[in-house]
């Protein structure tokens, strides 16, 4: 029988199947499993974030404050969900974590694309991501088309001039974003008609600070689980994963509190 006339089921509708397949230890070690799962869910919420992303995009465009603020919403909560599996990792000790280490390779977090293209949605333009992919690789397309196109807060800007607030369009999307003068004098308008577009402003603060948060555990939890060794792949670990600490995705938002 066809595929498509056979009845669904939860298994079939899911790709139960593929997905539960999918966790391939490279050991006899009990808690490599949960590094697996714990990696591969974070790659699942990745991609929805990305996903709801796009559409916060697509309603700032439209001047729809409504839906691009529940989208926002849904973001923070998933970035809430993804902080709080952090937990979970936490609950493998270091030795826990050596005893399968060794079978990782080459295999690093530094090569997840889709945080690498959510990082560049978020507006990081930084040219260095791509040695950790390969000329051709579509990964590495991704990161790079992400890269050219508008950031989210580019589409926030656009937004505003949608809204009837002065705001000058970016000349080159592809280089990053630098704090503006004339965009706080502006931002501070915003907030003085506290209305729609201010709560935006608030729910985008409330990102780049979940987005901080997620990486400060991520530092914590790599502190605790291999010191100040080298990271999985010849990375430098912790030590680079601090220099990605307090990088505001939205300097103009903050620059404007002591403003306000």
């Amino acid at each position: 029988m066809n595929d498509q006339n056979a009845a669904l089921t939860y298994t079939s509708y899911l790709a139960l199947d593929e997905v539960l397949a999918a966790q391939r230890p490279r050991s006899d070690e009990h808690d490599e499993l949960l590094f697996i799962v714990i990696h591969q869910v974070y790659e699942l919420w990745f991609k929805q974030i990305l996903h709801e992303l796009g559409y916060v995009q697509d309603r700032l465009a439209a001047g729809d404050t409504a839906h691009a603020s529940r989208g926002l919403r849904r973001v923070l909560t998933v970035l809430k969900v993804v902080v709080a599996q952090i937990d979970v990792l936490e609950t493998m000790t270091p030795s826990q974590f050596a005893g399968f280490r060794a079978r990782l390779d080459a295999a690093s977090g530094f090569e997840s694309a889709q945080f690498r293209e959510l990082e560049a949605v978020l507006g990081r333009r930084d040219e260095r991501v791509f040695r950790h992919y390969p000329e051709g690789s579509a990964a590495r397309q991704r990161i790079a088309d992400a890269m050219s196109r508008p950031s989210l807060y580019d589409s926030f800007r656009g937004y505003l001039r949608v809204c009837g607030y002065p705001v000058t369009e970016r000349t080159d999307v592809r280089q990053p974003v630098e704090p503006s003068e004339e965009l706080q004098a502006t931002l501070l308008r915003v907030y003085a008609d506290d209305a729609g577009p201010a709560l935006l402003c608030e729910q985008l603060v409330d990102l780049d600070e979940g987005l901080q948060e997620w990486r400060y555990r991520h530092v914590q939890m790599v502190r605790r689980t291999i010191g100040d060794k080298a990271g999985t792949g010849g990375s430098s670990g912790a030590g680079y994963l601090r220099t990605t600490l307090f990088t505001p995705a939205f300097p103009d938002l903050w620059a404007v509190r002591s403003k306000l």
